[in-house]
């Protein structure tokens, strides 16, 4: 079935998703400065993967999934799980901020749409592209000349790859092909994703890599209970209710929710000429999502 688009969301679900997606990028930081990255986000994502398993069996949820389909979902999740985000948090042990990390993110909507233009043909506006250069210009600002602010050129580098890797991933979701049942997927690709980050941890990081285990603990939970389960319920109730196009529109509000918890939590601040940027990307992601219909992610909600 097509995307619905153009439709009402509920006020209280979306306002919800918005802060909940925002705060993902509160608690990675802060999960990473108490714990080493790939183990940060292997432990979430095995306690992720149990709860989303457990609540697809309470709720007597079918797979509708057969062998193929399970292959590709699982293949999606390595992409949007451990590869994205797994890139994504090495940014915020390098001291990449929450929020040009969610500006990042932000873009990606749009970047999906551009890459599916130009491998699958499909038709994108010029509002979109005008959105998407604006948006790279607003980025660029909040950068300026000097990336030492934002933990240097390897941080911003590698977090512009977890972007790339974002919007491909999403791409790959219509690979996919089948419409599995959402908390069954999200329940695979969360364990496929854990075992290699704990792997890596395990190799690189060392078996405890914890410097404050209460903040480790509170971190990982958050981000396992939160981010990844309450925020794809939510995104599946908005979808659900207005379409993955109005969905998709929401995320452009992230980055200026972002900022306001970063500097309520994270005690990170934006200069006169960084919240300028900030608005002049928020104004062209913001203008570019709303002609969106590529589908929105379904992995990114749970995985902030």
């Amino acid at each position: 079935m097509a995307p619905r688009t153009g439709m009402t969301l509920p006020l209280v679900p979306a306002a919800a998703f918005v802060l909940v997606w925002s705060s993902g990028y509160i608690s990675g930081p802060a999960a990473v400065h108490a714990a080493a990255p790939f183990s940060v986000l292997g432990w979430r994502f095995t306690i992720a993967a149990v709860l989303a398993a457990g609540l697809a069996i309470a709720l007597r949820r079918p797979s509708r999934m057969d062998r193929a389909t399970l292959v590709r979902v699982a293949a999606v999740g390595l992409v949007m799980n451990a590869l994205m985000f797994g890139m994504m948090y090495v940014a915020f042990d390098l001291g990449l901020g929450a929020t040009l990390a969610s500006l990042f993110h932000a873009l990606s909507p749009v970047l999906t749409a551009l890459f599916a233009a130009v491998l699958l043909g499909e038709r994108i506006s010029p509002l979109q592209v005008g959105g998407f250069v604006l948006g790279v210009v607003g980025v660029l600002i909040v950068l300026g000349s000097d990336l030492g602010h934002a933990g240097g050129p390897w941080a911003v580098l590698i977090g512009v790859l977890s972007m790339l890797t974002l919007s491909l991933g999403t791409l790959g979701q219509r690979w996919i092909g089948a419409q599995p049942d959402l908390l069954w997927s999200a329940a695979v690709q969360f364990a496929v994703s854990a075992p290699p980050l704990l792997v890596l941890g395990w190799t690189t990081e060392g078996a405890w890599p914890v410097t404050d285990t209460r903040q480790a603990v509170v971190s990982v939970l958050f981000l396992a209970i939160v981010n990844s389960i309450v925020g794809l319920v939510l995104l599946a109730l908005l979808v659900l209710r207005g379409g993955s196009g109005a969905a998709a529109s929401l995320f452009f509000l992230s980055p200026p929710v972002t900022a306001v918890l970063a500097w309520v939590v994270l005690d990170e601040t934006l200069s006169i000429t960084q919240l300028v940027g900030l608005v002049v990307a928020v104004i062209g992601v913001g203008a570019a999502t709303r002609t969106r219909r590529t589908p929105v992610p379904q992995e990114p909600v749970g995985t902030q």
